[in-house]
């Protein structure tokens, strides 16, 4: 278990046995954990790293939803969640307990459903409302862990939540799982868009592959008169996608029932299977699939 002085840092039990913000136990240790990551990763065929631009545009609900609808695709599929400061994955999944280790202290995944394991922070941490306060070296050190530490077994996909921006978490995958895509979550305004402007561009700098942009927060029908409903611009995802030269994979239409699902720990695609919401994403992962990730 943590001690005092970690628990007030917000710093988990880690499979290692070591605080992240510690340092670690010297370059042994390091280069120990670089063959960890490197083994784990070898065993997951395809990684999307799921990134915004800014926060409240449904970046982890779409995460949530992609991991439940790749894994319904009859593929063995993981979800992390590396938002350590506003981890999010935990509630929507329904995760209540701590997760387990195995004899060998490596981290067991919450088992969601056949195909789909889960992992967040939020599901490490004994005391649920403590801040995690680490500079970018614990965090980059957290990271690594989760990726290497985590008995992830065979995947075909695993999906990574990030938090918005383009800070310490999105750099750190992007320099660890070197063979991740992005996939950029967007709303149709042109504040939320201009951040989207600068996630592109922050992959292209860091060396990510863009697997493509998806606009959530669509256009929907009117539940009592069947009309389009347009709360932003139509069409602007898309046209600001061609002209940065990136893949627009499909827009997501606003759905209420994406809060009630996240509230009650279900992604949507449990709670209302047969909505626009759920065919959307089901087309944005099959596009996923067949573009062979």
């Amino acid at each position: 278990m943590a001690d005092d002085k970690e628990k007030q840092n917000g710093c988990p039990s880690s499979a290692s046995g070591t605080c992240p913000s510690a340092g670690g136990s010297g370059s042994m240790a390091q280069h120990l954990q670089d063959q960890m990551v490197q083994s784990t990763l070898s065993k997951i065929k395809q990684k999307f790293l799921v990134m915004s631009g800014k926060g409240g545009v449904g970046k982890s609900s779409i995460a949530a939803n992609l991991a439940v609808s790749l894994s319904r695709q009859d593929h063995p599929t993981g979800l992390l969640d590396v938002d350590l400061h506003g981890p999010s994955i935990a509630t929507i999944m329904g995760i209540k307990d701590l997760l387990d280790v195995t004899p060998e202290n490596l981290i067991i995944p919450w088992q969601f459903e056949k195909n789909l394991k889960v992992v967040s922070i939020q599901a490490l941490m004994p005391e649920k409302d403590v801040a995690v306060i680490w500079r970018g070296p614990a965090k980059h050190g957290v990271i690594r862990q989760f990726l290497g530490d985590v008995f992830w077994g065979e995947l075909d996909y695993l999906v990574i939540d990030s938090p918005p921006g383009t800070g310490d978490e999105p750099l750190s995958v992007a320099q660890t799982v070197k063979d991740a895509k992005a996939v950029i979550v967007a709303t149709p305004q042109e504040v939320a868009l201009a951040d989207v402007r600068k996630s592109i561009a922050f992959c292209r700098k860091v060396g990510l592959s863009i697997a493509g942009v998806v606009e959530n927060m669509g256009a929907f029908k009117c539940p009592h008169c069947g009309e389009r409903v347009d709360l932003f611009p139509s069409g602007a995802t898309r046209a600001m996608a061609e002209k940065m030269g990136v893949p627009f994979l499909g827009a997501v239409p606003m759905d209420p029932d994406v809060v009630k699902a996240c509230d009650q720990g279900k992604p949507v695609m449990d709670f209302a299977a047969d909505s626009p919401f759920v065919a959307a994403m089901d087309e944005i992962a099959k596009k996923l699939t067949q573009a062979g990730g």
